[in-house]
C-alpha cells in the first residue's frame, strides 16, 4: 500500500524484488490509511487496498522515459486542453483539468483497485498505522459504483452493528454513494467517537437502514488467550497486520508456551488485510527457511518468489501445531498468510472461503503531492495459484450459526402492534433466541408478540413499551452479535483440529 512515511528509509520495490535477500519489504498489501481510502478502512477512517500493494518513488529519468511511449492520439488530448483554456465561457485552472484527463484515464481501466490520488486523497493514502482512531472500523471498495464492505475489524463499531464482509452501501446519511469514491465515502462515515452514522446497506436482496455509533478503534492487532476447550491450545486472533504484528505475535506465542500451550490456532475472520511486510515475516515464523510464502507476477516474465527465512522472521520459529481460521471477510495479507500455512506448512484451514484479492497494486508519486495506483501485478499463492474473485477454499468448512445471517432490524422505524414488516419477523426470531417461545414468526406483530417485546425489554433494561422502538431494535441486534460470539462453531472445529495433530 501506501509508503509509511515515517521510516527513515524509503526502498524501491523493483530493486528490492531483484534480491530475495534483502531486508523486508516497507510497503503495504494494502494501504491501511487509518483514517479513510481504494478500499477504505471506514472508521478507523479508512484505509486502502483490498490487495497487495507496492510502493515505487518514479525517479525523474524513468518519468521521462515514459514520455517516449505517448501514442500521437494524445494530441487530441492536448487540442481539448487547448481549446478548454482559449474557447471555454470561465477560467479554469490547468489542475483541474489535469486531474480530471489523468482521473478519466484511470476510471477508463475498470479497476477498482486502480486510481488517481490529489489532495486529501493523497493525504488519506499515506497515513500511517500506529495508535488508534476514531470511526466505525470497516474497510471498504469500490464496486458496481456503489461502495462495499471488504470487512469490519474484529469487535470494531461496525462489526458489533452486525456490518458483514460484501454488504454494499447504497447511501450515507441519506446521500447515495452512486460512483463516490472510496475516500469520499470514508471521510463521510469516520467521526468523533459518540456521534452516529446512517447508513442503508443492500445485503443480497434485503436493504436496510442502520446507525452507528463511532467509537475508538485500536490498532493493537494480535489478541490471545487459551482456548476454554481445550487449555493445551493457544487462540491467537489477529485482526489486521499493522506494523507491529509481527512483534506482538511472537510475544503472544511465547507467553501461550509458558502458559501450557501446545498447539495454536490462528484466527484471520474479519481480517482485512494490511502491510505486506507483516504477512511475509508472521508468514515465515511457521515455515522453514527456503518454503514458499507467496509469488508476485507481472504482465510478462516468470513470478518472483518470496521464501521464508531469517530476514522475515530473525530467526524465530512456530513448530507447533496450527490451525487457521478464515472466512469472507478475510482478504489480501490475510489470505497471503493463509495460503501460505496450508499450502507449504501443510496445516488446515477452518470456516469459510476467504474473500478473494488477489492483485497488487503500483503508486506512483506525481507531481503537487499528487499520486496514481495503478494494478500493476497478480500475487500467486505457493503452488502458483490465483485466487482473485475466487477466495481460499478451507480443509475443513464450518459456517457460522444460521442466527449469525439473519438481517439487522431498522431502528429507524418502528413497529407495533397489528404491523406486518420483515422486521417484525426477524425480531420475533431473535426473540425465540432469547427464550420466547413465539409459534408466529411470520412477520405479524400479534399480542404474544407484544408481550415476548416487554419481557425483553425488562430484561435488557430497555424502557417497555410493547414496541419494536430504536432501542429495542439495538439491543436486539446487539443479543445476536453477543450469542455470535458465544456460539462460535468454527472456534471449535479449529481448536479440536490444532489439538488433534
Amino acid at each position: 500500500m501506501a509508503q509509511n512515511k515515517n521510516s527513515s528509509q524509503e526502498t524501491d520495490p523493483e530493486s528490492a524484488t531483484k534480491k530475495k535477500t534483502a531486508a523486508p519489504y516497507k510497503y503495504r498489501l494494502r494501504t491501511v490509511i487509518i483514517t479513510g481510502a481504494a478500499s477504505l478502512l471506514i472508521g478507523v477512517g479508512g484505509t486502502v487496498g483490498v490487495g497487495a500493494l507496492y510502493v515505487q518513488q518514479q525517479q525523474q529519468a524513468a518519468a521521462k522515459n515514459a514520455i517516449t511511449y505517448v501514442p500521437n492520439s494524445f494530441r487530441d488530448l492536448l487540442k481539448v486542453y487547448g481549446d478548454i483554456k482559449e474557447n471555454y465561457f470561465e477560467t479554469t485552472s490547468d489542475t483541474k483539468l489535469m486531474n480530471g484527463a489523468i482521473n478519466g484515464m484511470v476510471k477508463a481501466l475498470d479497476d477498482p483497485f486502480s486510481q488517481y490520488l490529489a489532495g486529501d486523497d493523497a493525504t488519506e493514502l499515506n497515513t500511517t498505522m500506529t495508535g488508534s482512531f476514531e470511526g466505525i472500523g470497516a474497510e471498504i471498495s469500490q464496486g458496481d459504483n456503489h461502495i462495499e464492505i471488504v470487512s469490519p475489524i474484529k469487535d470494531s463499531p461496525a462489526d458489533k452493528a452486525g456490518l458483514k464482509a460484501h454488504d454494499v452501501i447504497m447511501s450515507i446519511n441519506g446521500k447515495s454513494t452512486q460512483g463516490w469514491s472510496t475516500t469520499k465515502a470514508s471521510n463521510t462515515i469516520r467521526g468523533k467517537k459518540g456521534t452516529k452514522v446512517s447508513l442503508n446497506i443492500k445485503r443480497g436482496d434485503t436493504t436496510f437502514d442502520i446507525t452507528v455509533e463511532r467509537g475508538v478503534v485500536p490498532l493493537t492487532s494480535v489478541s490471545s488467550q487459551l482456548s476454554t476447550q481445550n487449555k493445551q491450545v493457544g487462540v491467537i486472533a489477529i485482526s489486521q497486520f499493522s506494523n507491529k504484528t509481527n512483534t506482538e505475535l511472537e510475544k503472544a506465542i511465547k507467553s501461550l508456551r509458558t502458559k501450557g500451550a501446545r498447539s495454536f490456532v490462528i484466527d484471520l475472520r474479519q481480517n482485512p488485510g494490511g502491510l505486506l511486510p507483516q504477512a511475509l515475516s508472521t508468514a515465515s515464523m511457521f515455515l522453514k527457511d527456503g518454503q514458499r510464502i507467496m509469488q508476485v507476477q507481472g504482465r510478462t516474465g516468470k513470478p518472483q518468489i518470496f521464501t521464508a527465512g531469517k530476514e522475515y522472521d530473525d530467526g524465530f520459529k512456530v513448530t507447533e501445531p496450527v490451525a487457521v481460521l478464515i472466512d469472507s471477510g478475510s482478504a489480501s495479507a490475510s489470505e497471503i498468510f493463509a495460503a501460505a500455512i496450508q499450502q507449504s506448512r501443510h496445516s488446515a484451514l477452518v470456516g469459510e472461503k476467504s474473500y478473494g484479492k488477489g492483485t497488487v497494486q503500483t503508486l506512483t508519486n506525481l507531481s503537487g503531492g499528487a499520486e496514481v495506483k495503478i494494478t500493476t501485478n497478480k500475487w500467486l499463492t505457493p503452488n502458483g495459484t490465483w485466487i482473485n474473485k475466487k477466495g481460499l477454499t478451507p480443509d475443513v468448512k464450518v459456517a457460522y450459526p444460521e442466527f449469525a445471517s439473519w438481517p439487522l432490524l431498522n431502528s429507524k422505524k418502528v413497529n407495533k402492534l397489528g404491523d406486518v414488516a420483515t422486521d417484525v419477523k426477524t425480531a420475533q426470531k431473535i426473540l425465540n433466541l432469547a427464550g420466547a417461545k413465539l409459534t408466529e414468526v411470520s412477520g405479524y406483530f400479534d399480542g404474544a408478540t407484544q408481550t415476548a417485546v416487554r419481557n425483553f425489554q425488562t430484561s435488557q433494561h430497555v424502557t417497555v413499551t410493547g414496541e419494536l422502538d430504536a432501542a429495542t431494535k439495538t439491543a436486539l441486534n446487539n443479543y445476536v452479535y453477543d450469542q455470535a460470539q458465544k456460539s462460535d462453531p468454527m472456534m471449535t472445529k479449529a481448536v479440536q483440529t490444532a489439538a488433534a495433530k
